[in-house]
């Protein structure tokens, strides 16, 4: 089957492949949202733009109200998005040159498909938002006018895989750790003075002290991390290694889901951090900042929505199982930073409507046939929410 066979067989690919064509860089998605704001208006849906040029719509019912919501930012620039069909048939990708937007594309389309296809389907209040720059700053979330919300509820549609049900998310704190102050020199005529120490080997030895990799997993997955992404040391813009270095220094993202757990791991590395600062008594300082950057997404008490996602799931034979996500989303942002009209706060998930592969690269594509699977049980989980809140 060719793709646009495909796409007349199916709106809702239709509606992926239609709104993936579309570039949206973060910070760069205005041809985007005004095409969502015409398909809203054509359908009759009321939709409106926040201050901060967020799409907000909204769908009448009875009962309590859900959020649906989705990025419309992709990593890519604004060059053409050339699509095809996969030689095997199995995925819809790029012609290798760029991303595809599957993230998040695929959670726009599958929410807009959803909103236009509600008149034969038990539903209650729908609340739509459809957000700018989640993959550079989340400053689209951060600015999104939650007054405009009753919902408490919210899924946000930005999984990787399908059946993916996360309920908690790891925090980011950046780290960085500074030695300086040393008494610099030459390589070779200073090399015996034992008051001049080299920054670059006393990082090196915080460094080998500071766990790398996974600090704690469980059967949820990876619970805290700790990653070094950055080390500089000694002349690097100049190019001379004839220096006894005077700074050197080093930063870490921490990511946790476990704020005790952090606290724990942060407490560890200062102490190292004083040891080793003891151990030269003045000749070199060595200093620590933490620097937050993202609040972790803690697991609620309430688990009424995340049950019944696993019943639409069951219902449909996809495999659900509530999960740790090891990475910044806009649930963080939304379970921490936000409240609805009603002074509450959110609620939020994340679920995956279809298995992506490769996202943010060239080589990204999504499998369809689990996107339409994925379509079928995110209108499961409304009409299960509405039956059953």
């Amino acid at each position: 089957m060719k793709l646009e066979e495909l796409r007349k067989k199916y709106k809702l690919i239709d509606l992926f492949v239609h709104l993936c064509e579309i570039p949206s860089p973060s910070l760069g998605e205005a041809e985007l949202a005004e095409k969502i704001m015409v398909i809203f208006k054509e359908n009759n849906i009321f939709a409106e733009y926040d201050d901060y040029k967020n799409v907000i719509a909204r769908i009448p019912g009875t009962g309590s109200p859900i959020l649906l919501s989705a990025h419309m930012d992709v990593v890519g620039d604004s060059k053409p998005v050339n699509i095809r069909l996969s030689e095997d048939g199995k995925y819809i990708e790029t012609d290798k040159t760029r991303t595809l937007g599957s993230d998040n594309k695929a959670g726009v389309a599958a929410i807009i498909d959803l909103a236009i296809s509600l008149e034969n389907i038990d539903h209650g209040p729908i609340e739509i938002t459809f957000t700018r720059d989640e993959e550079k700053g989340m400053s689209g979330i951060r600015n999104l006018d939650t007054s405009k919300l009753q919902s408490k509820y919210a899924i946000i549609a930005d999984g990787g895989h399908l059946g993916e049900l996360d309920i908690e998310g790891a925090g980011f704190t950046n780290i960085h750790i500074k030695v300086h102050g040393g008494k610099g020199g030459h390589s070779g005529i200073n090399i015996h003075e034992t008051d001049r120490i080299s920054a670059i080997k006393v990082l090196a030895e915080v460094m080998s002290q500071i766990p790398q990799g996974v600090y704690k997993s469980d059967s949820k997955g990876t619970i805290t991390s700790i990653n070094a992404g950055l080390c500089t040391g000694g002349e690097v813009e100049t190019g001379f290694l004839n220096v006894i270095a005077s700074n050197a220094e080093v930063s870490y993202s921490l990511r946790s889901s476990e704020p005790d757990n952090e606290q724990e791991l942060l407490g560890k590395i200062q102490k190292i951090i004083q040891e080793i600062n003891s151990k030269y008594n003045g000749l070199i300082n060595i200093d620590m900042e933490v620097e937050p950057h993202l609040m972790p997404f803690v697991r609620s008490n309430d688990d009424f929505l995340p049950s019944i996602i696993v019943q639409a799931a069951q219902k449909l034979n996809i495999k659900c199982c509530p999960a740790s996500f090891h990475a910044g989303a806009e649930t963080h942002v939304l379970a921490n930073e936000k409240k609805n009209s009603n002074n509450e706060q959110f609620s939020p998930v994340i679920v995956g409507l279809a298995d992506l592969e490769n996202i943010h690269s060239s080589d990204e594509k999504i499998d369809w046939e689990s996107f339409l699977r994925g379509r079928q049980w995110l209108e499961e989980i409304v009409v299960r929410f509405y039956n059953t809140h």
